[in-house]
């Protein structure tokens, strides 16, 4: 019961912030409508109004722990989805009096998952349910003003790279070298050399190593399975040593590193990286992170908070679903709901007060980017950062412009000449 209590704070406090913000935006949105905003309590049939609160989306597929149950009991195996969106999921809106279910033309169920806050114009119909005339949300947050760079100002690259997952049999150690080299100018010509000097900071977005967890039976390792475990963490601290000696490198835990599993997940401890720790430009940082480099914005997460809306709902890219986190002022809306998060009692940590001018995510299928604009003239560059492991592929993007490019490595032509 507790545990219920401070997740309550968490969402209600969300909901409080939101609907100061929310309801100056739809009131100026909706000022031709001549429409009040109206608690669901309050709400009288048939008139116009705005209603501000959050989304709870009733989904016919969505797992529980009776599903679960079920399943040790079945005899035949039930098939687990890798979306759970329905044709039948519906959306409903809460507030603090009541909540009620929203129906009409511009309701898309299949676009929302529950705890997005948004406000609602429309009325409520005779059988109770509210009919949405408009959909309004939060909107990008406010931007700090982009650093104004001259035209022969000098090109700095940041480097995002992710999935490393060092040790894995899908893993290449040749490859990562390669991408090492690369970073600290021991890589290619003259002119590859000069292309990598530019590159200023490094960021590793999460699931950098791959660990046996089935050797952690609760009972005493034996010493041959504790050099199977330390193994991807040497190998890691050794990469990670040659990059912080050459150029500042965060490292951000991911779903699979050893990290505490709910976001914000804190950073991977010191003690992991004896030879990298000893460099300053070497850090360890949070999932989500946020920093700033000469002046520009940076935010990014490892990939959980993604993932999971894939989960809950329809997007045609991650970049929409990024961008749709954006809008709503909140890069993990399904934390508590089906995205572990710590209960926080005093503020939500994921609540977006300031909008970035560089958005990335960690541990993707594929590379995508696209360079959002609003009508306020805010521009947001996103990026899907694909695993490393899987694809070869790190991205690099210029601070001067936000122009992005992805950098693929591959060692196909050393296998074929049998090297």
């Amino acid at each position: 019961m507790p545990c219920l209590i401070f997740y309550l704070h968490t969402w209600m406090r969300y909901l409080n912030l939101e609907y100061f913000m929310l309801s100056l935006e739809s009131v100026n949105f909706f000022t031709s409508h001549c429409a009040t905003v109206r608690t669901i309590l309050g709400l009288e049939e048939g008139e116009d109004c705005i209603v501000i609160g959050t989304l709870y989306k009733q989904m016919q597929l969505k797992p529980s722990i009776l599903d679960e149950y079920a399943k040790e009991r079945s005899v035949i195996p039930l098939v687990s989805p890798r979306n759970f969106v329905h044709a039948n999921d519906y959306l409903i809106l809460e507030d603090e009096s009541g909540r009620i279910r929203l129906v009409g033309d511009t309701v898309f169920p299949t676009a929302y998952v529950t705890g997005v806050v948004i406000a609602v114009y429309g009325y409520e119909g005779s059988d109770g349910e509210f009919v949405v005339k408009q959909m309004l949300e939060p909107g990008l947050a406010p931007q700090g003003q982009f650093p104004s760079q001259s035209s022969s100002g000098e090109d700095k690259y940041v480097a995002l790279v992710s999935g490393l997952r060092t040790c894995a049999s899908e893993a290449n150690p040749l490859q990562f070298q390669l991408l090492v080299d690369y970073l600290t100018g021991h890589l290619g010509d003259e002119k590859e050399q000069s292309a990598a000097a530019k590159v200023v900071h490094v960021v590793i977005a999460g699931d950098s190593v791959h660990l046996q967890y089935n050797l952690l039976t609760g009972q005493s390792v034996q010493s041959k399975d504790q050099q199977k475990l330390v193994e991807p963490i040497k190998e890691l601290d050794l990469a990670l040593t040659q990059l912080a000696a050459a150029v500042p490198t965060d490292i951000m835990p991911g779903s699979n590193d050893p990290a505490n599993f709910s976001l914000p997940q804190q950073p991977l401890h010191a003690c992991l990286f004896p030879g990298a720790s000893v460099y300053s430009t070497f850090f360890a940082a949070t999932n989500p992170h946020c920093f700033e480099l000469d002046g520009v914005r940076i935010l990014g997460t490892s990939g959980q908070n993604i993932d999971d809306l894939d989960k809950y709902s329809v997007a045609d890219s991650k970049v929409e679903f990024m961008e749709r986190t954006l809008r709503w002022r909140h890069i993990a809306p399904t934390a508590p709901d089906t995205l572990g998060c710590y209960p926080y009692t005093d503020r939500d940590p994921f609540i977006l007060n300031a909008c970035p001018h560089i958005y990335f995510c960690g541990n993707q299928k594929k590379y995508e980017t696209k360079l959002l604009q609003d009508e306020r003239g805010r521009t947001v560059r996103l990026i899907s950062v694909p695993r490393f492991c899987d694809t070869g592929v790190a991205v690099l993007v210029n601070l001067k412009n936000l122009d992005c490019h992805s950098l693929s490595l591959s060692t196909d032509m050393l296998k074929s000449n049998g090297i």
